[in-house]
This record gives structure tokens, C-alpha cells and sequence, in this order.
């Protein structure tokens, strides 16, 4: 159950961080809303998998890279913003982080 909290956790995080873009510096009020909603949900979503056994950097690495590389991709779709070479970069040392921690802790 801990890793569908988690999951929860990613997809409302990310949903929120689109949102904020659409928010227009909470000047929108439908965004504005989602963007509360969905951080306040990702939020108790991630409380909860920890509650269940997740370890804190397990659960943050995750959190954190998935999301990272979700909002990176779905920003080049969405809003034409493709990264650099040097931001896949990036997105690759984050990959090899949450992999890293995540045997670590095994």
C-alpha cells in the first residue's frame, strides 16, 4: 500500500507544479485551487506512505526524481519546453541518485 500512496503522491505534486503555471500567480482561481489541492494531497499522500514503512530518503529520493523527471518531460509536451543536453544530463545523475539510495537502503 505504501508504494500506491507514494504514487498518489507524485501525480498530485505533479499535477500541482503544472498547475502553478496555469495558476498565472494564483490570479486564476481553477488552477489556483488545483495547485492548493493537489500539493495539500501530495503531501498526506507521502505522510502515509511513510506511515506505512517507507523510509524517509526512499520515499523523498523517489518523490522527488519521479517527479522531477515527469514535470520535465510533460513541460516539453505541454509547453514546448524541451531541455538541454545538459538538463537530461542532470535528469540522468538524478536517475542514478534515487537508484543508488534506494540499494542503499535495501
Amino acid at each position: 500500500m505504501m508504494w500506491v500512496w507514494l504514487g498518489v503522491a507524485i501525480v498530485t505534486e505533479v499535477t500541482a507544479t503544472l498547475s502553478l503555471r496555469q495558476s498565472q500567480g494564483f490570479t486564476q482561481l481553477l488552477p489556483s485551487i488545483v495547485v492548493v489541492c493537489g500539493y495539500s494531497t501530495a503531501f498526506y499522500a507521502l505522510a502515509q506512505a511513510l506511515k506505512n514503512g517507507m523510509t524517509v530518503a526512499t520515499a523523498y529520493a523517489i518523490w522527488c526524481g519521479v517527479g522531477i523527471a515527469l514535470i520535465a518531460a510533460l513541460s516539453a509536451v505541454l509547453f514546448d519546453e524541451w531541455p538541454s543536453a545538459l538538463q537530461v544530463a542532470g535528469l540522468v545523475l538524478v536517475t542514478i541518485g534515487i537508484v543508488t539510495v534506494q540499494l542503499g537502503s535495501a
